[in-house]
């Protein structure tokens, strides 16, 4: 299945998100209303807060009663902290069940008020985020019986506007009109989330058009690596020990093709045919391409044997990733380290990359031909690079 994580801010309309996912034929599963349900009348998490908290936490009619709770928890780290002990667990077993009975084809998402609060990015395969300006949320908690400085004292208490866009994968503004909002979710729906359901599921890379197109630098790529990092790590566990961004992409300032280029480091590269490996980056959307399995060798190492890799790509419509698998000791994994930082620092190595760069752009038809085109230049600057890594006593 595709998991997608929703956020927004207390009045940024992530309800109503959620409400129309759900009717485009998402499976929402709605934390708010799971931690209610597990401190329902007569249920397991209700007793053991009756007992932690004692009888004046429960009204006559056998309900939780939320206020006397909040004035406990509210005014007491300690208390705040046995509450969520009782109540957390059994929120996340209700959710692992819902999740469980969803199906594997299904697109779940998880409706998640504090999901950039608590760092739950990782677990999804996307986060979803809901924006709109402060005036807008504060107008529609008025509407809701809120005073003005009730619904910004809330407000303060969420993550920053600036916290949620960096676990953004999927940015939407609610600042006009409801018809608005839901033209756009109906646009995410249609020609992100369920297309890239369907690639994870039939193990389909995204295509990009095969055209050698080189955009500006684009100041989030850095974060965009960072979540794709943490998604793989969190999967993957010991299997990917180390993990890095490479490419252009990497290399602050630089054009290039909007591609998030990663490579995973292995000790052996027979851990990265471990079929569980290769699982568990399909299942996480980057199927394996049986094809690419080599680097291309530079002349001033010959031997075929420390090129090779592997080489994964991502399901996603809306963000093309490559992920080689390489050996920490080989070749490759070494030489796109030390080119990346290479072009890092020196200003002279990115104008004559650049130029070279845009000359292929301009007289290659495929993406192939301009990726084969380059050799050459790695070839060329090779010895810049090592006596660049001797002055400055770069290792990887």
């Amino acid at each position: 299945m595709v998991r997608i994580g929703l956020t927004g801010g207390i009045g940024s309309g992530k309800s109503t998100v959620s409400r129309r996912l759900g009717e485009l034929g998402a499976v929402v599963v709605d934390a708010d209303q799971l931690a209610r349900e597990v401190v329902a009348p007569g249920s397991e998490g209700l007793q053991a807060v009756q007992e932690r908290f004692g009888d004046g936490v429960v009204g006559p009619d056998g309900a939780l009663d939320r206020g006397a709770l909040g004035g406990i928890v509210f005014a007491d780290e300690r208390s705040r902290r046995d509450l969520e002990a009782i109540t957390h667990p059994l929120i996340a077993r209700r959710t692992a069940q819902l999740m469980a009975e969803a199906g594997e084809d299904a697109i779940v998402v998880h409706d998640v008020p504090l999901l950039v609060e608590k760092h739950m990015g990782p677990a999804y395969h996307l986060v979803v985020v809901v924006e709109a300006d402060h005036d807008s949320r504060v107008r529609r908690l008025e509407g809701r019986g809120l005073s003005e400085q009730d619904a910004r004292a809330r407000m303060e208490h969420q993550a920053t506007d600036e916290q949620r866009r960096a676990a953004a994968d999927v940015l939407i503004d609610n600042n006009g009109t409801a018809d608005d909002l839901l033209a756009e979710v109906d646009r995410v729906w249609h020609e992100r989330l369920r297309p890239y359901a369907d690639n994870v599921r039939t193990r389909t890379r995204a295509r990009r058009p095969d055209v050698p197109t080189l955009v500006a630098y684009d100041e989030t790529w850095p974060q965009q690596a960072d979540r794709l990092i943490a998604r793989i790590s969190a999967a993957m566990g010991t299997r990917a020990p180390e993990i890095e961004h490479i490419g252009s992409t990497a290399v602050p300032g630089l054009a290039g093709k909007d591609v998030i280029d990663l490579q995973i480091g292995v000790p052996d590269l027979h851990d990265a045919d471990d079929p569980e490996f290769v699982r568990i980056l399909e299942d996480l959307g980057f199927p394996r391409s049986k094809d690419n399995t080599m680097d291309n060798v530079k002349d001033e190492l010959p031997d075929p044997s420390l090129w090779v890799k592997r080489f994964h790509g991502s399901c996603d419509p809306g963000r093309i990733v490559h992920v080689h698998v390489r050996e920490t000791e080989g070749a490759g994994w070494q030489y796109a380290l030390l080119y990346r930082d290479w072009l890092r620092s020196d200003a002279d190595a990115r104008a004559d990359y650049l130029t070279e760069k845009r000359r292929l752009a301009s007289t290659c038809a495929t993406t192939r031909e301009y990726a084969e085109a380059k050799e050459p230049w790695f070839n060329h600057i090779w010895p810049r690079m090592q006596s660049w890594a001797r002055r400055t006593g770069w290792h990887s």
